[in-house]
C-alpha cells in the first residue's frame, strides 16, 4: 500500500470509526505483514491534519487517539444538526465539574465545602453518565466517601490530551474566563438551588457506545488524575 492509498485508508477509518482512534488501534486494522509501521502512520496521520488546514474539519488529537472533527469555529453555527432546541445548562454541574478536574481527587463533601452548597445527585448522576466522571477511590476516613476524577472521556470531548493542557483557574470566580477557554456554552444562572434536574447535553462529537462489566477492574491508565494534588492539603 503506496502512502497515497494510506491516507485515503486512514482517513476513511476515521469518519467511520465516529471516535478517536489510537494508533495501535489503526495499526490492527491491517493484516499482519501488510500492516505499516506506527511512525508510517503518524507521518500520514501529520499529512492530513497539514491537508485539512484552513478548512472547516481538521484531525484533532485528544486522550484516546486521533479523529476528525469540525473545527471549533465551525461548531457553534451547525449546532442544528444536533438539536432541535437549545439544551438548558446548570452553572453548579459546570462548577462541579470544574472543581473535580482541578482538585481531584475529590470527595463529594470537599466539593460541598468548596462551593458552599450541597453538590445535588442529579448533578454527580449526570456528570457519571457522560462519561465526564468515575469514582477513582474512597478517602481513608470515617464512612470512606468516594473519590471523583475526570474520565478519558472528559478529556476527549473537551479536545483536550492530559490534563496539564486545562487553562488555569485561581478560583471559581473566574468561571467565564474558564467557560470561555473551554468553550463551554451558555449557562442558566439556577436561583432554586442545585437540587434542579439538569437536562440532557449535547454529543458534539457522535461516539460508539461500548458496554462494560459492573465489576470491570479500574485500569491503572485510566486514572488520568493520579499526579494530582489531595484538596484535604490545599490551603487555598
Amino acid at each position: 500500500m503506496d502512502e497515497l492509498e494510506l491516507r485515503h485508508f486512514l482517513e476513511a477509518a476515521l469518519l467511520a470509526a465516529g471516535r478517536p482512534l489510537s494508533i495501535d488501534q489503526m495499526q490492527n486494522l491491517f493484516d499482519g505483514r501488510s500492516a505499516p509501521e506506527k511512525s508510517e502512520i503518524r507521518k500520514v496521520i501529520q499529512s492530513l491534519i497539514d491537508e485539512y488546514e484552513g478548512r472547516g474539519i481538521t484531525v484533532s488529537e485528544v486522550a484516546s487517539g486521533f479523529r476528525i472533527q469540525v473545527r471549533a469555529g465551525m461548531a457553534e453555527r451547525l449546532h442544528k444538526l444536533w438539536e432541535e432546541r437549545p439544551p438548558r445548562y446548570s452553572r453548579a454541574l459546570f462548577e462541579t465539574l470544574a472543581l473535580v478536574a482541578y482538585r481531584q481527587p475529590v470527595t463529594r463533601g470537599e466539593i460541598e465545602e468548596i462551593r458552599g452548597v450541597s453538590v445535588s445527585a442529579n448533578i454527580v448522576r449526570t456528570l457519571i453518565e457522560r462519561d465526564w466522571v468515575r469514582v477513582v477511590g474512597h478517602r481513608d476516613v470515617p464512612g470512606r466517601p468516594e473519590m471523583f476524577g475526570t474520565t478519558r472521556g472528559f478529556l476527549d470531548y473537551f479536545g483536550l490530551k492530559k490534563l496539564d493542557e486545562l487553562p488555569p483557574l485561581a478560583d471559581l470566580s473566574d468561571w467565564e474566563s474558564l467557560r470561555v477557554q473551554l468553550d463551554l456554552p451558555d449557562v442558566e444562572e439556577d436561583h432554586s438551588g442545585d437540587v434542579a434536574e439538569v437536562a440532557d447535553l449535547p454529543v458534539l462529537y457522535p461516539e460508539i457506545e461500548v458496554e462494560k462489566p459492573e465489576d470491570e477492574p479500574l485500569l491503572q491508565d485510566e486514572l488520568v488524575a493520579s499526579e494530582w494534588p489531595d484538596p484535604a492539603d490545599s490551603t487555598g
